[in-house]
């Protein structure tokens, strides 16, 4: 019988895993959108922050997910891309990046929480 089952987690841990692989799947899907659209949207830059953020959080909610304390460190780590994601999201001032914003910013909430 494995400990690692959401029933042996903290709720507060199993939210963040949810947010997590929510927010990374956003996030993916959000760059779709970005590549479709070209532009300011589609610059390098941008996409490689969104790219990052979705691939940081898919390693935190496995992180968590395994078990391992060095979740301490991923959603450290997070909850900062995140944040940066967030603001870079608002920044293009497209009602469509909404969605993305308000995913990485409840993700960097729990993550910010769980580093602790």
């Amino acid at each position: 019988m494995s400990h690692h089952t959401s029933e042996h987690r903290s709720s507060d841990m199993n939210q963040c895993i949810d947010n997590c692989q929510s927010c990374h799947q956003i996030c993916v899907e959000t760059i779709q959108y970005c590549l479709s659209k070209g532009g300011k949207h589609a610059e390098q830059s941008h996409i490689a922050l969104m790219q990052t953020c979705a691939d940081i959080c898919a390693t935190s909610a496995d992180a968590m997910l395994r078990g391992t304390s060095a979740h301490k460190y991923t959603c450290g780590a997070c909850a900062e891309i995140c944040r940066l994601c967030a603001d870079a999201c608002e920044q293009m001032g497209d009602p469509e990046m909404q969605r993305c914003v308000d995913a990485c910013r409840r993700c960097a909430q729990s993550c910010a929480s769980m580093a602790h």
